[in-house]
């Protein structure tokens, strides 16, 4: 009976002076957490996309939290409503960021790129980019497996079965950027929504000379320049013989489409452009002889 009393005295001892050590360890080693970061978190949407470049949504609030402004965080998914309820949580100045959309810099669809061969692997872009270089003689263009669709958690691109490349459906996207980091290819870009969503921009990646270029698609772009030499207002740079719009410079006027003898260059959301109206030659004036 004294041998049970003491094992039962003796683990009670042990138990206790554990339970003391794991308390006095837990007041040293406590990590304090700002509480607002919970309350932050909590109206965030919880899809942990990183569009925001933190590491979730747990991450984009502490650094919400832990920074002295706003400035540079922004919500892809939440969108400026999202952030100006942070802002008054936190009681910081909200910023206002301008919306971004995804774009797909391919044109080169089934009819205007010639198939040169049938890749019979695995359905993904990363593979077939790791292993050779696509379908056509362009191989800078669309794969046409669909791993950006996959990585959209907001079901906001799909795969045009008659095109055979990726569509944005503007109203679904967020801008979380996810389709962008899936595309081996680097066709797909984030970019200003645009006023009215309306948006000008090179649909292509191409950088092969012009000749290789349009001899490999239709639409690619041959780098010959006219469309820098049009634009006003300095917003297109050439660059291994590829153009680019930069949409921070870029107003919108649309000369760099007229000029474009590709039809690289796009114009989304635009109203119909006006039929330009033939000027009539004048009638000549008949000359009266003059009677001697």
């Amino acid at each position: 009976m004294n041998f049970i009393l003491i094992a039962v005295l003796s683990l009670g001892a042990i138990a206790f002076i554990i339970a003391a050590i794991l308390y006095v360890a837990s007041k040293k080693f406590t990590v304090y957490e700002d509480p607002r970061i919970a309350q932050v978190a909590e109206i965030l949407p919880q899809a942990n996309c990183g569009g925001c470049g933190f590491p979730g949504c747990g991450g984009f609030a502490a650094a919400c939290v832990n920074s002295d402004t706003l400035e540079g965080k922004n919500c892809p998914v939440g969108g400026s409503e999202l952030m100006a309820n942070i802002a008054t949580l936190l009681g910081r100045e909200a910023t206002v960021s301008e919306p971004m959309l995804a774009v797909v810099k391919c044109s080169g669809s089934c009819a205007k790129r010639a198939h040169l061969n049938l890749y019979d692997g695995a359905k993904s872009c990363a593979i077939a980019a790791a292993t050779y270089g696509g379908e056509t003689a362009c191989s800078y263009g669309c794969l046409g497996c669909g791993d950006c669709v996959a990585a959209c958690q907001f079901d906001a691109i799909h795969m045009n079965p008659e095109t055979g490349l990726p569509e944005v459906v503007e109203e679904k996207c967020t801008a979380c950027g996810a389709c962008v980091k899936a595309c081996p290819k680097a066709i797909i870009e984030l970019r200003a929504q645009g006023k009215k969503s309306r948006r000008v921009y090179v649909s292509c990646v191409n950088k092969d000379k012009g000749a290789l270029t349009r001899k490999a698609c239709e639409v690619g772009c041959i780098g010959c320049g006219k469309c820098v030499k049009a634009c006003a207002f300095d917003a297109i740079t050439l660059e291994n013989n590829l153009a680019y719009i930069d949409f921070n410079k870029c107003k919108l006027c649309r000369k760099c489409v007229e000029v474009c003898p590709q039809g690289t260059i796009l114009e989304e959301n635009f109203p119909p452009r006006k039929p330009k109206v033939e000027e009539a030659e004048p009638t000549p004036t008949p000359i009266s002889e003059s009677k001697d």
